[in-house]
């Protein structure tokens, strides 16, 4: 029996690595998707890929991700990944900036929230919504439902996840604030020259083979 146990196990083992293996890459796949979907939703066009342009931030020990974009080495926001605990459980969302700290849009990335309820909250505040928060700069005003004084309705029977997901967005841009918003431009700067200075290297090469074999 103990044989049997461990031959059982051992398989087990080796049947679980093996599909972990063959399901890793695709799932990383279809994050990698969902994320650089949802930077364009979140930001103003760009010319650049934020998702490779990330940084993480720590504030009072949480960490955030940073997605800076950037159009002709400029830079024109960015996106930031913030978490705070909802009704049911994480509320994970990724809010974009411009420039100035104004709030260009967002994305409910994950939720533990009630169905029709809590749910609610990744349409409920877009643009045109009853808590519509788009325009608004969480750094000249923090964002707070009117039910405390705050200036955001509240999603309807759903204040806790509302609490939540305005937490989560003056999270956010405390993390945005803290982004050297400078070195983002110059960088992208820096590497447009290299590679217009590169192609006009190919492009003298090129010219210059052609006139000796001509």
């Amino acid at each position: 029996m103990a044989l049997a146990l461990t031959g059982f196990s051992v398989l087990a083992g080796g049947v679980l690595g093996w599909v972990n293996g063959v399901t890793a890459e695709p799932i990383a796949q279809a994050n990698a998707k969902i994320l650089s979907d949802a930077i364009k939703v979140v930001v103003p066009d760009f010319d650049n890929n934020p998702a490779e342009a990330s940084e993480t931030i720590e504030i009072e020990g949480a960490t955030y991700k940073v997605y800076k974009a950037t159009k002709s080495g400029e830079f024109v926001g960015a996106a930031v990944e913030s978490a705070s605990m909802g009704f049911g459980g994480d509320l994970r969302i990724l809010v974009g900036f411009t420039p100035e700290g104004k709030i260009v849009d967002y994305s409910v990335l994950a939720h533990a929230e009630t169905p029709g309820l809590g749910s609610k909250a990744a349409e409920w505040f877009k643009k045109g919504a009853k808590g519509d928060i788009t325009g608004m700069n969480p750094g000249e005003k923090e964002l707070v439902v009117s039910k405390d004084g705050g200036q955001v309705d509240a999603i309807t029977a759903s204040t806790i996840t509302s609490r939540a997901f305005l937490l989560a967005v003056n999270k956010a841009f405390k993390a945005f604030k803290s982004l050297n918003t400078e070195s983002v431009a110059t960088q992208d700067a820096v590497a447009s020259q290299v590679e217009a200075a590169t192609e006009n290297a190919e492009q003298t090469n090129n010219e210059t083979n052609n006139r000796r074999e001509e």
